[in-house]
């Protein structure tokens, strides 16, 4: 009977390392994510007058009216 019991703890075990990793993982990529994004952005920064471009742009598709 012990050996059932230590096969079962065993895979108690292994089921929350896993769980574990995979919440270690999704926290990692939020992390890496977020550090990207900042880089992207502090790289987008060095010309804000291609940001101000891009806003422009985008307002005028967003007041032009849709062609049918």
């Amino acid at each position: 009977m012990s050996q059932y019991r230590e096969a079962y703890v065993n895979l108690e075990a292994r089921a929350r390392r896993k769980q574990l990793d995979e919440r270690r993982m999704r926290f990692r990529r939020a992390i890496e994510n977020h550090a990207e994004q900042r880089q992207l952005q502090a790289q987008l920064m060095e010309f804000p007058d291609l940001l101000s471009l891009d806003r422009g742009v985008s307002a005028y598709r967003q007041s032009a009216s849709p062609v049918r």
